[in-house]
């Protein structure tokens, strides 16, 4: 453990690469020292991460998967930075504790090798506009990420090669011909018993295919470097009995662990750069090109600071990470790949792997080829970011499939959102047959009793489902509570309890109006993580005070400075805090249906304006070769 510590901490020279300048052109590895025939060691400074500056103890640090680039993001990449976002937020926000969100782009690899060279564009400049759309996805949605990495970014190169040389120096990489069933799309290497013959629906086609993910294999024979992954075989199934609960849900932890028993093998963790040219090359090899799992898992502690972690504080990087949220499809290279990799260089595995299930239509999973893929950004253009926040997560599967249907959007929207917690703060904050502030710093109470899940315990029930990692349970207990408060509302009446005569009939409305308030307002602060906005904008219409918040304040009663809205309550469906979706949903449509007319008049215009232009340059003589 000392000599990793000394290793790492040596500084070397950086060669072609500046690190002055945080971000600057790529250049291809190959070109440092490929000359060399030793293995160099690199060095690089820490990330500018604002939240870990100075700080004297470990941040909370969750991460989410670093999305391949060769396509657009769909509503599964949201999903996984939506869940990463809440357990972020839930710490920094409710709890005050610093907290770091990674987030990025996975961008080696024969995919986007291959997607760039269809669309004729240079590997680079395909993955900066790809990377720029997943940039746009999560600021759209409101991710509160500290940093976007880039598998392309210079620290992160660097920190690979640093991650390989420790590798090299301990004896765990060789080099040997390889045989296998390779997956393009997976980017992985299957034995032979997870492989099947499988026929294509639509073409008739027969090929061999991977049992585990149903993507198409080649046979692939090849010289590469191998990772010894079955000498750590036995330590990797004694942290498994050590850490039972360290996958979540447990359901999953049994294949990770039949997986290692049954399935284990060194792993090749290299290919011929005549085959794979994009990626980072094999330092003192540039024949070969590092795999591109062993480049992406990296990127968790290359955020982390590696490897120029200081003795005592590597932790204020964040590692180890609290949360790695990743989609069950990856949960091998996440929970076998990645740890086998940490142990290798003793160093400390993440603390929990949250494993979520995907996102389907019509209970068909999606796929580009039949349509059916759902792209978050037009839902949020047209409803706003909080919902589909709410949406994904209240009906996300964790352990199972979830289904997305817009119908049910609009159903759970009008249900929870519209009809619950809006019609709640309305009926509240805009009656004129109270006072709230004078009531809220009384704290009527005794008569009304909550039903079922209790008010009063909501705050406890939230807590252990975030420290669960289960979001999901965590909302809907939210949104039960809210239910409840509103119909126990509508059963009381206390605008017709203030009408009456009696101060008996005064007393019950204003304790159940303060009962409703408390439910909004611990609901509301709970709501934080979830609903950025929403529920910032709730607590302003409850006139809830910035520094009153946190988690220590939805004990019951324990704020009475509030009462007097910090923004307009509104007066009408129109600007309440959760108006109808229908109105949203027509306007953005009619937009859409404006302008596709106006493109397509455009692509008229253009089309009769080339067909002249060809018209004119063929009277050319240069047109005609010089005949007339």
């Amino acid at each position: 453990m000392e000599f990793l510590k000394a290793a790492s901490l040596r500084r070397l020279p950086t060669s072609k690469w500046s690190l002055t300048t945080r971000r600057q052109t790529w250049t291809c590895t190959s070109c440092l020292s490929s000359s060399s025939s030793s293995p160099r060691r690199f060095t690089t400074s820490l990330p500018r991460l604002s939240s870990t500056t100075d700080l004297p103890t470990k941040p909370y640090y969750v991460t989410t998967p670093i999305f391949y680039v060769n396509a657009a993001p769909h509503i599964g990449h949201m999903y996984s930075m939506t869940l990463a976002d809440v357990l972020k937020r839930y710490q920094s926000v409710l709890h005050s504790r610093p907290a770091i969100l990674l987030t990025g782009t996975d961008e080696h690899g024969m995919k986007i090798q291959q997607a760039a060279s269809n669309k004729d564009m240079h590997p680079k400049q395909f993955c900066d506009e790809t990377a720029e759309q997943f940039k746009e996805l999560a600021s759209t949605a409101q991710i509160s990420y500290n940093r976007f990495i880039r598998t392309t970014d210079t620290d992160h190169i660097q920190a690979v090669e640093h991650f390989w040389f420790l590798l090299q120096e301990k004896g765990l990489i060789y080099e040997s011909k390889h045989e296998g069933w390779y997956s393009v799309s997976d980017e992985a290497f299957y034995p032979e018993s997870q492989i099947e013959k499988k026929m294509d629906a639509f073409t008739g086609e027969v090929f061999m295919a991977s049992v585990e993910s149903g993507s198409k294999v080649e046979w692939v024979e090849e010289r590469n470097y191998h990772f010894r992954m079955t000498a750590l075989r036995e330590r990797l199934l004694g942290f498994y009995g050590e850490n039972p609960e360290w996958v979540v849900p447990a359901k999953r932890m049994g294949d990770v662990v039949d997986w290692v028993r049954n399935h284990l093998t060194d792993l090749s963790i290299s290919r011929p750069a005549s085959r794979l040219s994009w990626g980072v090359r094999v330092p003192g090899d540039a024949s070969q090109t590092i795999y591109v799992w062993v480049d992406a898992l990296i990127n968790y502690i290359t955020a982390a600071g590696f490897p120029n972690w200081q003795p005592g504080r590597r932790e204020v990087g964040g590692w180890p990470a609290d949360v790695h949220v990743i989609g069950k499809d990856i949960v091998r290279f996440h929970c076998v790949y990645w740890p086998a990799l940490l142990l290798a260089l003793d160093l400390p595995m993440p603390k929990k792997v949250l494993t979520h299930a995907h996102w389907t239509m019509n209970r068909t999973k999606m796929s580009k080829s039949l349509g059916n893929v759902v792209n978050p950004m037009y839902v949020m253009n047209v409803h706003g970011a909080d919902v589909l926040r709410f949406y994904l997560m209240f009906e996300g599967g964790i352990g199972n499939d979830a289904d997305y249907n817009n119908d049910n959007l609009l159903v759970k929207h009008k249900k929870y959102l519209q009809g619950g917690v809006g019609n709640l703060v309305s009926r509240i904050t805009r009656s004129k047959l109270w006072n709230l502030k004078e009531i809220i710093s009384r704290s009527p109470r005794g008569r009304i009793e909550f039903p079922e899940d209790n008010l009063a315990t909501l705050p406890a029930i939230v807590d252990k489902h975030m420290e669960n990692l289960d979001p999901v349970s965590a909302l809907r207990a939210i949104m039960e509570v809210a239910t409840q408060a509103n119909a126990l509302l509508s059963e009381i009446e206390p605008w017709r309890l203030k009408k009456s005569t009696t101060r008996e009939d005064h007393d019950l409305a204003d304790e159940m109006v303060c009962l409703a308030a408390e439910s909004l307002r611990v609901c509301g602060i709970l709501l934080q993580p979830f609903l950025p906005t929403k529920a910032d904008q709730l607590l302003d219409m409850l006139g809830v005070l910035p520094e009153n918040r946190t988690f220590k304040n939805t004990e019951l009663f324990s704020d009475t400075s509030y009462g007097v809205p910090i923004a307009n309550p509104g007066k009408g469906r129109e600007d309440s805090l959760f108006p109808a979706l229908y109105q949203g949903l027509q306007a953005a449509e009619e937009k859409l249906r404006t302008v596709k007319k106006e493109r397509k008049e455009a692509k008229k215009r253009q089309s009769k304006a080339q067909r002249g232009k060809e018209v004119d340059e063929w009277w050319k003589p240069e047109a005609s070769g010089g005949q007339s």
